[in-house]
Formats: C-alpha cells, sequence, structure tokens
C-alpha cells in the first residue's frame, strides 16, 4: 500500500512539474485580471439593480403616507355622516396599509445597509483591481526575455543558473576545508 502511495505522489509531482512548465505567469495574471473585471462588472449591475430597488421603495413609501392621511380624512367624513361600519372598514385598511408601511420601511433600512456595504466592498475591489492592473502593466515591462525563449522569472532557468558552481569557487571551497582540517 505504502508502495502505491508513493508511486502516486510521483505521478503527482511529474504531472504538476509539467502543468508547471507550461503555464505562463503573464498570462495567468491576464486571466485574473479579466476576472477580476468580470466580477466588478456582475457587482455594479447587482448595486445598480439595489439602488433602483431602493427608489422604487421611497416612491412605494410615499404613495402609503399618502393613502395614510387620506384615510383621516374619510374617517373624519365617516364620523360626521354616523357611518360606523364604513369607519371600521377604512380603520381596518389604514392598519393594514400601517403594517405594510412598516415592513416597507424595514425592507428599505436593510437595503439601504446591503447596498452602502456592497458599494464600499466594491470600491475595494476596484482598487485591488487598479493594483493588480499596475503590476501586470510592471511585470510586463520588466520581464526579459533571454534568447531561448525563457524568461527571468522561468522557474527551470533560475534554477539552472543559481545551482551552476565555477571551477574557481569550487577550488576556493575546497582551500577552505583543507585549512579547517589541517588547523584542527
Amino acid at each position: 500500500m505504502a508502495l502505491i502511495n508513493r508511486i502516486s505522489r510521483l505521478f503527482k509531482a511529474d504531472f504538476h512539474a509539467v502543468l508547471d512548465q507550461i503555464e505562463e505567469p503573464e498570462a495567468l495574471l491576464k486571466q485574473a485580471i479579466r476576472d477580476m473585471e468580470d466580477d466588478l462588472a456582475s457587482a455594479t449591475q447587482r448595486i445598480n439593480l439595489c439602488a433602483h430597488d431602493q427608489e422604487a421603495l421611497t416612491v412605494r413609501k410615499s404613495e402609503l403616507e399618502d393613502t395614510v392621511s387620506e384615510f383621516g380624512t374619510k374617517l373624519d367624513l365617516c364620523f360626521e355622516s354616523e357611518k360606523e361600519d364604513l369607519a371600521r372598514n377604512i380603520i381596518r385598511k389604514r392598519l393594514e396599509t400601517e403594517r405594510l408601511l412598516k415592513r416597507l420601511n424595514a425592507k428599505q433600512i436593510a437595503n439601504a445597509k446591503y447596498l452602502s456595504e456592497q458599494r464600499a466592498m466594491l470600491d475595494q475591489n476596484d482598487s485591488t483591481l487598479e493594483s493588480l492592473r499596475q503590476k501586470a502593466e510592471l511585470f510586463a515591462q520588466h520581464v526579459p526575455v533571454q534568447t531561448d525563449g525563457s524568461t527571468e522569472f522561468d522557474d527551470t532557468a533560475w534554477i539552472g543558473r543559481e545551482m551552476t558552481v565555477a571551477e574557481d569557487e569550487v577550488e576556493i571551497a575546497f582551500l577552505r576545508e583543507k585549512n579547517l582540517r589541517s588547523a584542527s
């Protein structure tokens, strides 16, 4: 069982190494920016819809407040005309309208809170996107391309340059080791 796990890990590592060689950092960065732009466009659309709903709630709330005030004059007329049954119906409608108005107020407050949170998040994400764009611009300007087509940020090229040891470095290290051992 341990042998199968080790072989499986080996294949995964080889597969990931191949993927690392295929991936291009600049292309990945551009795709991340495009994805973020799409997300921001979607968030902006949601915010616009929410703002439209907020305006509609304000209009509906104003209409209901006008209706509640009209009930007062209708009730005055009913009591002057001694129409108690009609007055009861108007009171029922006024109570229902007041409840609806109360629910609309609560919904408007919740919607305003959600809208402000979403706008703050959009501003933050917009600044993050702008920062990514600037970094991508710098990355595109400062990636020197080698003659073999690799870049300075190419993992295998970097490892090759860092792992190369010159003969004089070997000689100096050899002499140090020899001095250390002869001194002791």
